[in-house]
């Protein structure tokens, strides 16, 4: 696990280990979750980079006829 910690200027940097393993870029928006004490941050993506990340799943049976509005 590795640490990181608040500036006075409340910034915060994200471990160059964990930057490299989610292709992270500078300039990069994120979505900010709390629930609790936790803090989630969501790397925001662009339609681009996740274009084909489905292809091949089975999309059948995900909803019921009761879920329509």
């Amino acid at each position: 696990m590795t640490t990181t910690k608040l500036s006075g200027k409340y910034q915060v940097v994200i471990p160059k280990a964990v930057r490299e393993a989610l292709r992270l870029e500078a300039g990069q928006k994120f979505t900010v979750l709390t629930k609790g004490d936790l803090i989630t941050l969501v790397p925001q993506r662009s339609l681009q980079d996740v274009r084909g990340v489905l292809k091949g799943h089975k999309t059948d049976g995900y909803r019921d006829r009761r879920d329509r509005v």
